[in-house]
């Protein structure tokens, strides 16, 4: 069964908080496949950690709302911060798109959380 994601890129806008949805995005993606933290999200923090190729998103308009989805992503760009900041809402398909915030973080925070055993084998090898 599907995990359907949406994925959004934005600006850290002043006063919003990562726990809530920003008014604009400048790129957004839908992910059909493995949406769940554990899946998508690792990708998404590896993307950035290990410079991995993340596979099967398809890009969208901005103003596409999907009323089938599982999970939404924000990931927090902005010029002169080099790291991003990941936030994970789940939601409701059908009849909550907002959904709760489940996740705010670094891709490494991401990592420990949604891949612990992971981190723990790259700590290992680098030893």
């Amino acid at each position: 069964m599907a995990t359907r994601a949406t994925i959004r890129f934005a600006t850290r806008e002043e006063g919003v908080s990562f726990n809530e949805h920003p008014q604009q995005w400048h790129a957004q993606f839908y992910n059909h496949y493995d949406g769940y933290p554990e899946g998508l999200g690792v990708e998404i923090a590896e993307s950035f950690t290990n410079y991995r190729k993340v596979e099967g998103w398809e890009v969208e308009a901005l103003d596409i709302v999907h009323g089938d989805i599982e999970f939404l992503y924000y990931v927090w760009q902005c010029h002169g911060k080099s790291e991003p900041w990941i936030s994970i809402f789940e939601t409701r398909q059908w009849d909550d798109i907002e959904g709760e915030c489940i996740f705010v973080g670094t891709p490494d925070m991401l990592l420990k959380k949604y891949a612990p055993e992971q981190i723990e084998t790259e700590e290992f090898l680098q030893t």
